[in-house]
């Protein structure tokens, strides 16, 4: 078999969206004759944890873990607190001092973000490992955008064919707006991202709208891998499970956040139903903001028709897709926005439940829901849109999809794909 070389920060037992791209294509690599050998810290900083993915690793799958040092233990020390997801410093409405501080240190001093200490390091680390092993390519995934760093330290030492893989934008990126950047610090995310585009061999992302962007930037031809959904993560009786009548379950699955809004849906949800009690019920599995939390606490009606059951780990999550008539999709409302396609909306539309999507209805997840006739995308000022979807939900969940278009967006269709992609270097 070929051998390839995959740089990334998420591996199991990180949970998230951020480790499942990868994961998967890993997977069914083999099957078209490449064998993945990924490269990954040996002590991450994860937010969230899900160990259940570890068995989605094939025993064949070589890993190198290589210690990592990150500067969130040294905030903790200063914040005297056992803080284990630092993102919820964004979020705070009056963050302290310190918090301000660390803020503004994230962004202009880590450039292009706190990994930045694992690129030297890793270079000289598997430089030596890539004089031992005959690989036919090296790929890296970010963000964190530093993984690209080390595939150009490695492309320059070894002059291995490199596949840059974006998931998310860099200098575009909407999450960089809240790092309070300097004019300097953006020069030099711009010259370090203009390195990468120039000295990549190839480059690769998730959305039309992002592979769009990225050519303008960087005057090449990128490439186009959406995310995508594994047909063998759906339990073998899924087709035969049908929602409990008599209640409307709602299931959203994911992280509610500051740039995912639910509000407009509860607050259409409670005009449809607000005089009908228990005739609905909407679940947000997963992180759910303190903000969002107390809406929901201080409202004695959304405290009855709304349930919080907090992580739960990617397997489990099928169980609520079940029960459910319904799946709620909250695209980003940020300048993304219209790139943004989540990668649970491909599994979203694997069950064959009707989609409700509150976010850009031209977006490139509005297009991939339209063309497979998954469900409706609502702006969230459209209160009316919103208020006829819910009014119409019985005669909305008889609707089917168009399942053959969600063929193309299976993980094994997806990596001959990037095997295709992969071939092409061996031909230059």
């Amino acid at each position: 078999m070929k051998r390839v070389l995959i740089i990334t920060y998420y591996w199991p037992p990180s949970a998230g969206s951020g480790v499942q791209r990868w994961l998967k294509f890993s997977k069914y690599l083999p099957e078209f004759g490449w064998q993945p050998v990924i490269f990954t810290p040996e002590n991450p900083d994860f937010g969230m944890l899900d160990a259940s993915l570890e068995k989605e690793v094939p025993p064949s799958t070589e890993v190198l873990k290589f210690p990592i040092w990150e500067p969130y233990q040294l905030f903790r020390h200063f914040k005297g607190k056992n803080l284990k997801d630092t993102s919820v410093i964004l979020e705070r409405e009056a963050p302290s001092l310190l918090d301000r501080l660390a803020v503004w240190m994230r962004g202009n001093l880590l450039i292009p973000d706190p990994r930045i200490f694992w690129v030297r390091p890793s270079v000289k680390f598997l430089a030596d490992i890539c004089e031992q092993n005959d690989f036919s390519a090296i790929i890296t995934t970010g963000p964190p955008h530093s993984m690209h760093l080390i595939g150009r330290g490695l492309k320059r030492k070894t002059g291995l064919p490199w596949l840059a893989d974006f998931r998310d934008p860099w200098t575009e990126w909407e999450f960089l707006d809240s790092l309070k950047l300097t004019a300097l610090a953006r020069k030099q995310h711009r010259k370090l991202e203009a390195a990468v585009f120039r000295e990549a061999d190839d480059l690769l992302t998730i959305s039309p709208t992002f592979k769009s962007e990225m050519e303008k930037l960087s005057g090449k031809n990128v490439q186009l891998l959406t995310n995508g959904f594994d047909p063998e993560d759906l339990p073998k009786d899924f087709a035969a499970v049908s929602p409990v009548q008599g209640v409307v379950e709602i299931v959203y699955s994911g992280v509610i956040d500051s740039i995912r809004d639910p509000v407009p849906v509860l607050r259409a949800m409670k005009q449809v139903f607000g005089k009908s009690p228990g005739k609905v019920r909407l679940t947000f599995v997963g992180k759910v903001s303190q903000s969002v939390k107390d809406l929901i606490e201080a409202d004695n009606w959304l405290g009855d028709h709304v349930y919080l059951p907090g992580y739960v780990s990617h397997q489990e999550v099928f169980g609520f897709y079940e029960q459910a008539h319904v799946l709620l999709l909250i695209l980003t409302h940020t300048k993304n926005a219209k790139g943004n396609i989540p990668g649970k909306l491909f599994e979203y539309m694997a069950t064959g439940r009707k989609i409700l999507a509150l976010g850009d209805p031209e977006g490139d997840a509005a297009q991939i829901i339209y063309k497979a006739g998954a469900g409706e995308v609502y702006r969230h000022e459209d209160d009316a849109g919103l208020l006829h979807f819910l009014s119409d939900i019985p005669e909305i969940i008889s609707e089917k999809g168009k399942s053959e278009n969600i063929l193309a967006y299976s993980r094994k269709h997806l990596t001959q794909n990037l095997v295709e992609l992969l071939e092409r270097f061996e031909k230059r």
